[in-house]
């Protein structure tokens, strides 16, 4: 081989080595901000379930923060079993619709086993399952 053909074939590989190590230093920023940006919306979530709980709770008392997380806590207790572990427990959705039964409350719960979302409803004044 002359020595022209393995400069063209190093220049070829140099090149490609060039791209590829370009692609994976662009794919690692684009999944940083992709979760910057999944964190930003969960704490918007956050908040805004918050305030739609203290708008709720101004004019309905059943909206107690314990007592929502009471029945949480009972309701993941009831899905996985008595001994789940709750790391983590966010109230992320208020449905504060006309009267008392139709009302609901969606929380994200983290447990060892991952994250899931729990649906609580009222009826009767009483928190539970949905």
């Amino acid at each position: 081989m002359s020595s022209l053909a393995v400069s063209t074939i190093g220049l070829i590989l140099l090149v490609i080595g060039g791209l590829f190590l370009v692609l994976v230093i662009g794919g690692y920023f684009a999944a940083e901000r992709r979760q910057r940006s999944r964190e930003r919306e969960l704490l918007a979530q956050l908040q805004a379930a918050d305030r739609e709980l203290a708008q709720a709770h101004a004019s309905d008392k059943g909206w107690e923060r314990s007592a929502l997380e009471a029945a949480a806590r009972q309701a993941v207790a009831e899905r996985f079993g008595e001994d789940a572990d709750v790391q983590a427990l966010q109230l992320v959705q208020v449905l504060d619709r006309p009267g008392v039964d139709a009302d609901q409350a969606i929380f994200r719960v983290q447990t060892p086993d991952g994250e899931h979302r729990i649906t609580l409803g009222r009826a009767g004044g009483v928190w539970g399952a949905v």
